[in-house]
C-alpha cells in the first residue's frame, strides 16, 4: 500500500523503560506497531508522553494497593523532533512538541512513534502538565489530553510533511477530536462528498462493550475546552447536551471495527446506526514467545518471526520437545519469583496464572467462590498454585478491594492451595508469567470481555486456557483441544450478577475437577497435545500479523 497510516492511541507499550501504558490497550498498540514494521506497512504512531507514567504499584501490609508516579527521563530514550505546533485549549494557545522513537521490524522497515508533550517552557504551568499522567485527573483534564492527542497529533504530522490524504486510525475514542481538525467548518450543511472524503481517510477501533467505558463530555466542559471554531463543528453532534466520543468517531469513519466477533454483536446492539466489522485482536508472536520456545520454533518452523501463520506447523513438533521447552520456561518463572520476590512458590503441582487489570467484571475471586470445594479438588489431585498480578486504577475502589481480598484468601488457603500476588504488573513481568505458568485462567462476566489478549500470549508458549466463553475464547477455545471452556447456562444471559457468578463458578469447578486436573496430573502426554494445539491452532491465528493484514485489506485499502 502507498498511503501512509497514522495510528493514534492514548497509550503505547513499546519498551519496558517507557511506562507510557496502563495495560491491554497499550500493549495491543505496541504489538500492532511491531507487526506493521514486520509487514512493511507505511505507518506512523501518535501517542502522549506521560512523563509520570500510569501508576507504580506496591502492596501494603494489609494487602492494600499503594501508588506512586513512575517518573522517567525522555531524553534518555527518545529523539526530540523540530516542529512545535499550537493548539487552542480553552482561552490559551498550548504549544505541543513531539519526541520520536523508531520501531524496526524483521524486514528492516521502521515505524516512527511520536510522543506528544506539552511540557514546553512557553506554556502556562497548568498546560505544561496536561500530558504528564495517563488516565489521571478529572473529565475536563481528560478532554484536554484528548484534544492534544487528536488535534496536535494531526498538526504535528502535517508539520513533519505527512500528506493530508493519509489514513487516520483511532485506537479507541480518545483521539476522536482529530475529526474536528479534518471535517469542514460547515460540515452539517456541506455536500455529502465533503463528509465522505473524511470518512474514507478515517478508521475507528472500539474496545469497550459497556456504555460507561465510552468518553462523554458535557457541554460546559466542551465550551471551556474547545475553540469557537471547534465548538461550531461539535455543536450539531451533541446529544442531550453532551458529546459522545465513540459516536463522533463512528460518524466520520469509513471503517468501524470491534475486536472480536462477539464484541461486534455487542457493539451493533449499542450503536445500531453504525456498520461494524469484526477484526479480532492478536499479539506479536516474536515479542511474547519465550526463549526456549523461540529456539524450538527456529528449529522446526524457520521463518515464523516474519510470518506468524507458519506456527500452524507446530503440529510437526514432537510433544517431548514442547514439554522440555515449557519446563525451561516454568523453571525460569519460578527462579524469578524467588530472586525478585523471595517466593519459593509452586515447586510442585499445577501453576495457574491470572494477571490482568484488577476490576470487578474480570472476577478474580470467582475461583474462590466456594473455597472449601476448591480445597477438596486440590485434595483429590494435588497442590494448586495460583499466581495473581494486576493493577487497579487509582480511582477504582472495588478493584483495590479485590486485591485485598486475594491477600486475605491467601492467608487462610492452606498448604494445598498456594496463592501469591505479584505487585507492579508490567510487560517484563507479564512475559515471564504468560510463558511460565501451566494454565491460564480467565473469568470475565460475559459479555463484558471485548476480546482479551493474555490468553493469546500464553497460547504462543503452549499454555492452554481455562476461560469463560467470551471475547476471543469464543473463537479460539475448543474444549479439550486448545484448552477448556467455562460455559454455564447463564453465560451472558442477562441474569442478575450473583446468579451468573454462582453458575459460572460451578462450571469452573466442574472443568477443574473432571477435565483440567485429571489431564494435568494423570495424562501428561494428552496435556502436551493440548499445548501443541494451543500453538498450532491459536498461536498461528490470534497474532498481530494476521490482524494488521486484516486492517490493511478491510480498512486501510478499503477505498483505494
Amino acid at each position: 500500500m502507498n498511503v501512509p497510516v497514522a495510528y493514534f492511541s492514548m497509550e503505547i507499550a513499546i519498551d519496558p523503560l517507557l511506562p507510557t501504558y496502563s495495560g491491554g490497550l497499550g500493549v495491543l498498540a505496541g504489538d500492532t506497531i511491531r507487526a506493521a514494521a514486520d509487514l512493511s506497512i507505511p505507518m506512523v504512531a501518535v501517542t502522549l508522553l506521560h512523563r509520570k507514567g500510569y501508576v507504580k504499584q506496591s502492596i501494603g501490609a494489609q494487602g492494600e494497593q499503594l501508588e506512586s508516579p513512575e517518573d522517567w527521563i525522555p531524553e534518555r530514550h527518545l529523539e526530540l523532533c523540530a516542529p512545535i505546533v499550537d493548539v487552542p485549549i480553552g482561552e490559551r494557545l498550548v504549544r505541543v512538541r513531539a519526541w520520536k522513537r523508531r520501531e524496526v521490524g524483521v524486514t528492516g522497515h521502521g515505524v516512527p512513534i511520536l510522543f506528544l508533550d506539552t511540557d514546553v517552557a512557553e506554556n502556562h504551568e497548568a498546560d505544561r502538565r496536561i500530558t504528564d499522567s495517563l488516565y489521571g485527573g478529572d473529565l475536563e483534564w481528560r478532554a484536554r489530553q484528548e484534544l492534544v492527542l487528536g488535534v496536535a497529533g494531526v498538526r504535528i504530522l502535517r508539520a513533519l510533511g505527512y500528506p493530508s490524504s493519509m489514513i487516520h486510525h483511532m485506537n479507541e475514542g480518545h483521539a476522536a477530536f482529530l475529526l474536528l481538525e479534518l471535517i469542514p467548518a460547515d460540515w452539517a450543511t456541506a455536500g455529502e462528498a465533503d463528509v465522505v472524503s473524511v470518512r474514507h481517510r478515517c478508521v475507528f477501533t472500539t474496545h469497550t462493550p459497556v456504555a460507561a467505558g465510552h468518553d462523554v463530555f458535557s457541554l460546559d466542559i466542551l465550551e471551556r475546552t474547545l475553540s469557537p471554531e471547534y465548538m461550531r463543528k461539535a455543536r450539531p453532534l451533541l446529544e442531550n447536551g453532551s458529546l459522545n466520543m465513540t459516536k463522533l468517531a463512528m460518524k466520520f469513519s469509513g471503517t468501524v471495527n470491534a475486536v472480536s466477533r462477539k464484541h461486534m454483536d455487542v457493539t451493533k446492539s449499542m450503536f445500531p446506526e453504525s456498520e461494524v466489522l469484526a477484526i479480532t485482536n492478536g499479539v506479536h508472536a516474536a515479542r511474547w514467545v519465550a526463549s526456549p520456545f523461540a529456539r524450538l520454533f527456529d528449529t522446526y518452523i524457520p521463518g515464523w518471526r516474519a510470518r506468524s501463520e507458519q506456527l500452524r506447523q507446530a503440529t510437526c513438533i514432537p510433544v517431548e520437545d514442547i514439554q522440555q521447552a515449557h519446563k525451561e520456561a516454568r523453571e525460569s518463572l519460578l527462579h524469578m519469583l524467588q530472586e525478585r520476590y523471595g517466593m519459593p512458590f509452586g515447586g510442585s503441582g499445577i501453576v495457574i496464572g491470572f494477571a490482568r487489570r484488577s476490576t470487578e467484571y474480570k472476577r478474580p475471586l470467582l475461583l474462590f467462590r466456594d473455597l472449601n470445594r476448591l480445597k477438596h479438588i486440590a485434595e483429590l489431585f494435588g497442590p494448586i498454585n495460583i499466581l495473581f498480578s494486576g493493577k487497579a486504577h487509582p480511582r477504582d475502589d472495588w478493584g483495590k478491594h479485590l486485591i485485598r481480598e486475594i491477600h486475605e484468601v491467601a492467608n487462610i488457603s492452606g498448604d494445598l492451595l498456594r496463592i501469591a500476588f505479584l505487585p507492579n504488573y508490567e510487560v517484563e513481568l507479564a512475559a515471564s508469567i504468560v510463558s511460565g505458568v501451566d494454565l491460564w485462567l480467565n473469568t470475565p462476566r460475559a459479555p463484558l470481555e471485548a476480546s482479551g489478549t493474555s490468553g493469546m500470549k500464553c497460547a504462543l508458549n503452549g499454555i492452554p486456557s481455562l476461560s469463560v466463553a467470551d471475547g476471543w475464547w469464543l473463537e479460539g477455545g475448543i474444549q479439550g483441544v486448545t484448552g477448556w471452556v467455562v460455559r454455564s447456562s447463564l453465560n451472558g444471559g442477562g441474569m442478575p450478577a450473583i446468579d451468573q457468578d454462582n453458575a459460572d463458578a460451578d462450571a469452573l469447578y466442574h472443568q477443574l475437577e473432571h477435565h483440567v486436573l485429571p489431564c494435568f496430573y494423570n495424562s501428561p502426554n494428552q496435556w502436551a497435545e493440548v499445548m501443541r494445539n494451543a500453538i498450532a491452532l491459536n498461536g498461528s491465528f490470534f497474532n498481530t500479523h494476521r490482524m494488521v493484514e486484516q486492517y490493511r485489506v478491510l480498512a486501510y485499502e478499503r477505498y483505494k
